[in-house]
C-alpha cells in the first residue's frame, strides 16, 4: 500500500500526462492507453472496451456489495479565450493548468489513487471497481452505458466531478425537446396564410410560465427554458413552420416520461424528445455513503447539472476535487491541494462505510 504523499505525487504526474494528451470526446484512445499503463505498472489487471478502462479490487468477494468509482477522461475542446497552451501542463502558485485538469482530470486521478490505496485491502465492507470512461462531455453512447453489463453487479457509485469535495446527493435529469408549430405559407402583404410564429407563441409562453406542482426537497423545481428558435425564409412570406428547442431540467420528483406527458397535454405544437436517457438521480439519506459523508461533515446538496450519474442505474453520489465553476473555462486549472483533499476525502468516505 502506498502512503498519502506517494499517491499524491503519482496523481499529479498522471494528470500531467493526461493534460498533455488530447482526449476530445470520441478521441480518447491515447488517454485510455495511459490509464491502462498505470494499472500495468502496479500489476493490476485491467480491461478495456472502446475507450473505457476498468479494474477490479484484488480481493473481490461476491458476498459483499460493490462500489463503483467512476470518472471520465474525455474533454471538451479548448475555450477560444485560452491564453495558455491547453495541452501544456504547467504548475504556478499551486495551480496545475491545462485542459481537463479540473473537469474531470483531478477527480479521475484522485479516484484512481483511492483505488490503488485500497486495492489489496481484505477488510473492506465493499468491493471496489474503478472505471475511467469516455464520451461524458457529449453524453455519448460509447461511455459508461456501453460497459455497464461488462462490470460486476454494481450496488452504488461515486461519480468523480469537481464539487469542492461537497457531495451531490441528487442530480437533475435533462430532457431536450424539439418542437414544431405548423402554419400555412402566404404573402405578408395580403390577409392569407397562418403565421407559424404566432401559432408557437402560446406554447412558448406556457413553457415560460408553467410550474410543475411537485417540488423536490433536494433539487427544487423542474426548470424549463426555450433556448433556440428558427422560422421564416423571407421578410415578405408568412412562415409555415416555426421550430424551437426547450431545455428541461427534471428533478427526482418526476420521471422524464411523466414530464413529457404533461408537456404534450398542455401544448399544441409537436414536441419530440431527443433522448430519454439522462434521468434524474437521487440516493436515500440512510444509505451508507450518506451516513459516511455526514460523519465527515460534508456539505450535501442537489446538483442542477448533468453528468454520467444520469446514466448509472443505481444509487450514486457526485463528488470530487476542483470547482465546477472552472469547468470548460479558458486557462482551466486545479489547485494541487485540491487533489490532496480529493484523495483524502474519497479514502475517508470509504473507510467509514
Amino acid at each position: 500500500m502506498k502512503d498519502a504523499e506517494e499517491l499524491f505525487l503519482e496523481s499529479v504526474d498522471l494528470l500531467k500526462k493526461l493534460i498533455a494528451t488530447p482526449s476530445f470526446s470520441k478521441e480518447e484512445n491515447k488517454t485510455a492507453e495511459i490509464i491502462q499503463e498505470l494499472f500495468t505498472k502496479h500489476n493490476i489487471p485491467s480491461q478495456r472496451k472502446g475507450n473505457n478502462v476498468w479494474a477490479i479490487g484484488q480481493y473481490f468477494d461476491n458476498s459483499r456489495p460493490t462500489l463503483l468509482l467512476n470518472s471520465h477522461h474525455d474533454t471538451v475542446k479548448p475555450n477560444p479565450a485560452y491564453t495558455r497552451d491547453p495541452f501544456l501542463p504547467t504548475i504556478q502558485d499551486d495551480k496545475l493548468f491545462g485542459l481537463g485538469s479540473n473537469d474531470a482530470g483531478g477527480p479521475l486521478v484522485s479516484l484512481i489513487a483511492t483505488f490503488l490505496f485500497f486495492h489489496d485491502r481484505k477488510d473492506l465492507k465493499y468491493n471496489l471497481v474503478i472505471a475511467a470512461t469516455a464520451e461524458e462531455e457529449i453524453s455519448g453512447f460509447n461511455g459508461i452505458e456501453s460497459i455497464w453489463n461488462d462490470l460486476p453487479k454494481i450496488d452504488c457509485a461515486i461519480v468523480g466531478e469537481p464539487t469542492l469535495t461537497d457531495i451531490a446527493i441528487a442530480e437533475k435529469g435533462l430532457l431536450v425537446l424539439d418542437c414544431i408549430a405548423k402554419g400555412k405559407a402566404g404573402h405578408a402583404a395580403r390577409e392569407e396564410g397562418v403565421n407559424a410564429f404566432y401559432e408557437a407563441l402560446p406554447d412558448i409562453e406556457w413553457f415560460r410560465t408553467f410550474e410543475f406542482p411537485k417540488i423536490s426537497s433536494t433539487l427544487g423545481k423542474v426548470k424549463m427554458s426555450v433556448t433556440m428558435i428558427n422560422a421564416g425564409q423571407a421578410h415578405n412570406q408568412v412562415p409555415p413552420e416555426c421550430k424551437f428547442t426547450v431545455d428541461i431540467r427534471v428533478t427526482d420528483s418526476y420521471s422524464l416520461e411523466e414530464v413529457l406527458e404533461i408537456v404534450k397535454r398542455n401544448i399544441k405544437c409537436v414536441a419530440t424528445p431527443r433522448s430519454l436517457r439522462l434521468r434524474p438521480s437521487g440516493i436515500n439519506e440512510s444509505h451508507p455513503l450518506i451516513l459516511s459523508a455526514k460523519k465527515l461533515g460534508k456539505k450535501l446538496y442537489g446538483s442542477p447539472t448533468t453528468s454520467d450519474q444520469a446514466l448509472i442505474p443505481t444509487s450514486s453520489i457526485k463528488m470530487g476535487p476542483g470547482d465546477s465553476a472552472r469547468s470548460h473555462s479558458a486557462d482551466e486549472f486545479i489547485y494541487l491541494n485540491e487533489i490532496r483533499a480529493g484523495i483524502e476525502s474519497y479514502t475517508q468516505l470509504i473507510e467509514n462505510l
